[in-house]
């Protein structure tokens, strides 16, 4: 069994900054990705940015310059610092992983955490 658990989630103002964090735990050999994706209420789900390992990193377009994705790997676990948040990030943000164990490669999701952007 693999868990991720997210934690930084909550209320901030327009302009204001939040960091989320993601620790993958369990039966893990090794995580190739990880990942945020976020989802809105109405919206579908979507890719925020991703951390592969050795570095590589992406982002879409909406929060480039903004947010920036980090992977530690030596600990299972990736961060999104969120800059400059606009009422449009509002989501609930899920943590993702694609792990191996025992040669099967699998996507894992966390539960989520909920970022409010309000004044």
């Amino acid at each position: 069994q693999v868990q991720l658990v997210e934690s930084g989630g909550g209320l901030v103002q327009p302009g204001g900054s939040l960091r989320l964090s993601c620790a993958a735990s369990g039966s893990i050999d090794i995580i190739f990705v990880m990942g945020w994706y976020r989802q809105a209420p109405g919206k579908e789900r979507e890719l925020v940015a991703t951390s592969a390992r050795g570095g590589i990193t992406s982002y879409t377009d909406s929060v480039k310059g903004r947010f920036t994705i980090s992977g530690d790997y030596a600990k299972n676990s990736v961060y999104l610092q969120m800059n400059s948040l606009k009422p449009e990030d509002t989501a609930v943000y899920y943590c993702n992983a694609r792990i191996m164990n025992a040669l099967r490669v699998n996507d894992y999701w966390g539960l989520g955490t909920q970022v409010t952007v309000s004044s």
